[in-house]
């Protein structure tokens, strides 16, 4: 297939190869009487990459600009000349492109983009029922660390405790003791999120929560473990701290919808005044 529809190009092209290209002005490769220059290649690659990496883009770039230039021709000889018509399709798409380009100018002049904790507040209260939870939320403090720590014990001690010194004691003991440490003790956290340090799914690490301690010790002798000192089950409401990024973006689409319909609404009424919109 390749040879007749007469690619130029060898089926894999050697580091010494491209970087000749690369290095002259001239065509790269063509598939028929479509041709790459090197100017276009050399455009893609960006400035300082290391050249090993250059030539790998470049190659993945010209066998890729090589498979578009073959389903091409496949599409100019075996389609029928209504097929290959596109006129209307690249009409209706330079159309809708305008009418997307400028409403996202109108609104970007005119969106308001502060959002207050109170208007979040607000949202949040009056939509109470969109917030229920699908999967559980909690807060948590999680290591991963040698399962023969002569620490762990003692952080497993502190990382329970209820006194604020204990806990910093045992972040400061898994920051300088544990191959990785993150807490969630601020913030609310989808518990899959969690369930992926443990390496699965979130059902799983729920089944094995007992008294709030989750903890597994692979074939490498390395302990996961977890404490959740608080959780929101699924299918409950999900507690507003949780929700404050979405419902500032809720808050700010709305808006957005908010000024395209009031400019579809002003450009029709416009349109009518002026005599440019009549309904027969």
């Amino acid at each position: 297939m390749l040879a007749i529809l007469g690619i130029v190009l060898p089926a894999v092209l050697s580091c010494r190869a491209i970087s000749s290209l690369l290095s002259e002005d001239e065509t790269v490769a063509e598939v028929g009487t479509a041709k790459l220059y090197r100017s276009e290649l050399n455009a893609l690659i960006p400035k300082g990459m290391a050249a090993e990496d250059s030539v790998r883009l470049s190659r993945q770039y010209i066998n890729t600009w090589a498979l578009d230039q073959v389903f091409l021709v496949i599409a100019e000889e075996q389609l029928s000349k209504a097929e290959k018509d596109v006129s209307k399709e690249l009409e209706d798409y330079r159309k809708s492109l305008l009418k997307y380009r400028y409403e996202q100018l109108y609104v970007n002049e005119r969106l308001d983009t502060a959002v207050s904790d109170e208007d979040i507040e607000t949202y949040y209260a009056a939509n109470i029922n969109r917030f229920e939870l699908p999967r559980p939320v909690v807060k948590a403090r999680y290591l991963r660390i040698a399962a023969d720590s002569p620490v762990l014990p003692k952080i497993r001690k502190k990382m329970s405790s209820d006194q604020v010194q204990d806990l910093l004691d045992a972040d400061s003991l898994a920051y300088s003791s544990a191959l990785k440490f993150t807490t969630w003790e601020n913030s609310w956290v989808d518990v899959a999120s969690l369930a992926r340090e443990f390496g699965t799914d979130y059902v799983s690490v729920m089944s094995m929560m007992r008294g709030g301690w989750i903890e597994i010790t692979d074939s490498m002798r390395v302990t996961s473990v977890a404490y959740v000192p608080e959780m929101v089950p699924a299918g409950e409401t999900a507690p507003l701290e949780y929700c404050m990024s979405q419902i500032r973006d809720m808050i700010i689409s709305t808006r957005k919808q908010a000024l395209i319909t009031g400019l579809e609404q002003d450009l029709l009424r416009d349109a009518r005044e002026k005599g440019q919109f009549v309904i027969f």
